[in-house]
């Protein structure tokens, strides 16, 4: 029977949890109507209530609220900052997805808009109500709305979800631009992000009401154009009867010069339609007319109007006979000139048949060759954006690695087309991020990604050793980056992950790249990057820079030349010599490294040895004593 009571009160109590987050992801959350006592007691009914300036006026005793309607300057320390000052002394962050939504308004010639938006999860716990705001710009009318919670409510990151909502705003003119701003309550000193603004335009009498009952916004849809001799005629669709508008005007514009026309129709002969005439246009001319209603403001309609040229009678006998006198010479002409051409041509083409033969291979696959050689493809710089390539390396090489990798960098960013990421060079960036998460947002938002490959791949983090009263020792551990960071080469295994769920997947790996340099060896490269393309620099810059930019290297008759990126040309320039002095540095502290580390594996073998034989034997001397 227990067993039984138990399971129940488990189901019961998933119910209620499925239940919650139910209500966290529900509709908008709605002003509700309560009393300020009801919000510094915390009673039921006031999660989120509206204040409103009889409140206001009530509590503070303030009668010119009408600026400013229910907002004021300090809502939460004026009116629940009294008994327990502290619920008001929090940062809270802005909101955030404000959005504007049309409300039904009755009144053709206004507009109603209720504002929407959902907390930040940064400070949600101490979050104490919103403080909405609208004004219109350039004036001085400002609208304002204060929704304050119970003083007992304590939000949870999960309903930074939820959507607020605002009550309506009435009464904002059609066609006008306005500001509104959310602010988050509390709000300290010295604090800038505790509100949202976003600014927005109501919409027009057409987008509301529809262009035929806009005497403002109408303009004539319908416009065709018939030219007959020389004769224009235009016809137009009038506007409604209830817009009342009597008269409409024309202009025609065209080599500087403007044709004017005061159009007034008859609305007995026809209500819906009306033609009228275009005179005085120039022949053979294209003329850009507009036509709107004889109104202040009106919206003019464009259209085009082509004159076209006009034959006159009598004309077309006299012109046919010089015409005909100048075509025949002419043609009698050009057939001798080709029959002498078509004369020549068959007496040369035995000559050029006969020595076709003595023409030599070699000396057509030499000019191949040539033709090779000097057929270059130039790059195309009318790429809007560089690629984003982040670069991912281990600093447990020590620092003429990192320093090598920084050179690297430094020159694909300056001769190579391309924006380098680097951490490095962010390093403000990642202390106020967190280095996970600057290199999580940089994998995500990066074009490429490099990984710089060497034998720190394989070594595991250890603890700092303790300090040391050696200056010189303090010193070199200071340039040691391997006491700081840790970083990349936690971003080099989620590159790694990457790859794999991508292989897994059958995406594009083109987004990764891995390369070693010069003192490195390609064991270096772990299994997983071993997937993606892989370079050894700098020989292999060319390559690199083919793939960052999509290029090929190599087509039929040509291959792509970059200045200075080639083996032998990278070196002349400031970038691309210090990038080579730093592999050279970087190979012989590698070097050093090695040989030290070999020396120490020696003197470890000889004195586990001496261990063995138990201990170091005696010379002649002792023995004999």
């Amino acid at each position: 029977m227990w067993k039984a009571a138990l399971v129940l009160y488990q189901l019961l109590a998933m119910g209620q949890q499925l239940w919650a987050q139910d209500d966290v992801t529900a509709g908008p959350i709605i002003p509700q109507d309560c009393s300020l006592d009801c919000i510094r007691k915390g009673g039921p009914g006031c999660e989120y209530c509206r204040i409103t300036r009889a409140d206001v006026n009530r509590h503070l005793g303030l009668n010119s609220m009408g600026v400013f309607g229910s907002c004021i300057p300090w809502p939460c320390f004026e009116l629940l900052g009294e008994e327990d000052p502290k619920i008001c002394q929090h940062y809270v962050q802005a909101p955030n997805d404000v959005n504007i939504e049309f409300v039904h308004e009755p009144n053709p010639k206004s507009d109603t808009i209720v504002v929407s938006w959902k907390p930040s999860y940064y400070g949600i716990t101490f979050l104490r109500g919103f403080q909405v705001s609208l004004q219109a710009l350039g004036g001085s009318d400002v609208a304002c709305q204060l929704f304050l919670f119970h003083r007992n409510l304590s939000l949870s990151a999960s309903h930074a979800q939820r959507v607020y909502k605002s009550d309506p705003f009435p009464g904002l003119s059609l066609g006008s631009q306005y500001a509104v701003t959310v602010m988050a309550l509390p709000v300290p000193e010295e604090w800038e992000r505790f509100y949202h603004s976003k600014i927005f335009s109501t919409r027009s009498c057409a987008e509301k009401n529809g262009l035929e009952e806009c005497k403002k916004d109408w303009y004539p849809k319908h416009i065709e154009v018939q030219q007959e001799g020389t004769a224009i005629t235009v016809t137009f669709n009038l506007a409604p009867p209830n817009l009342g508008i009597r008269s409409y005007f024309s202009m025609c514009y065209a080599n500087g010069e403007n044709k004017y026309t005061d159009i007034t129709p008859n609305s007995n002969k026809n209500k819906t339609h009306h033609s009228y005439q275009l005179n005085d246009l120039q022949e053979g001319t294209n003329y850009t007319c507009e036509i709107a209603a004889n109104e202040v403001d009106a919206v003019r309609k464009t259209f085009n109007v082509k004159v076209m040229h006009i034959q006159k009678e009598g004309g077309s006998s006299r012109s046919v006979t010089p015409s005909l006198t100048l075509m025949v010479p002419l043609c009698l002409a050009m057939v001798v000139i080709f029959a002498v051409l078509l004369a020549a041509l068959t007496r040369r083409r035995p000559k050029l048949q006969m020595e076709k033969p003595d023409v030599k291979s070699d000396i057509i696959e030499q000019h191949q060759d040539s033709r090779i050689q000097e057929e270059l493809m130039a790059f195309p710089r009318n790429r809007l954006t560089p690629p984003r390539l982040l670069i991912c390396y281990s600093s447990y090489d020590g620092p003429s690695h990192v320093k090598a990798v920084m050179q690297l960098g430094a020159f694909i960013q300056e001769h190579m087309a391309t924006r380098v990421c680097l951490d490095l060079w962010d390093s403000l960036r990642v202390a106020e991020e967190g280095s996970m998460a600057w290199h999580c947002r940089q994998i995500r938002e990066s074009d490429f990604i490099l990984v710089i490959c060497s034998s720190g791949f394989n070594h595991r983090p250890k603890s700092p050793e303790p300090e040391s009263d050696n200056k010189d020792e303090e010193a070199d551990r200071g340039l040691d980056i391997r006491y700081n960071a840790f970083s990349s080469d936690v971003a080099v295994q989620l590159v790694g992950e990457e790859v794999g769920r991508a292989k897994a997947r059958g995406q594009d790996l083109s987004k990764y790249m891995a390369a070693i340099f010069e003192y490195s060896e390609e064991s270096d490269i772990p299994t997983e990057l071993r997937l993606v393309s892989h370079y050894m620099l700098t020989s292999d810059l060319p390559l690199l820079f083919s793939h960052l930019h999509g290029i090929a290297l190599h087509r039929p008759g040509g291959y792509l030349k970059v200045n200075h990126i080639s083996e032998e040309a990278f070196t002349k320039l400031p970038a691309g010599a210090d990038l080579q002095w730093a592999i050279y540095e970087a190979g012989i502290a590698k070097r050093a490294k090695r040989h030290h580390s070999v020396e120490g594996e020696d003197y470890t073998l000889k004195k586990e040895s001496i261990c063995l034989r138990g201990g170091p034997q005696p010379n002649k001397s002792e023995r004999m004593a």
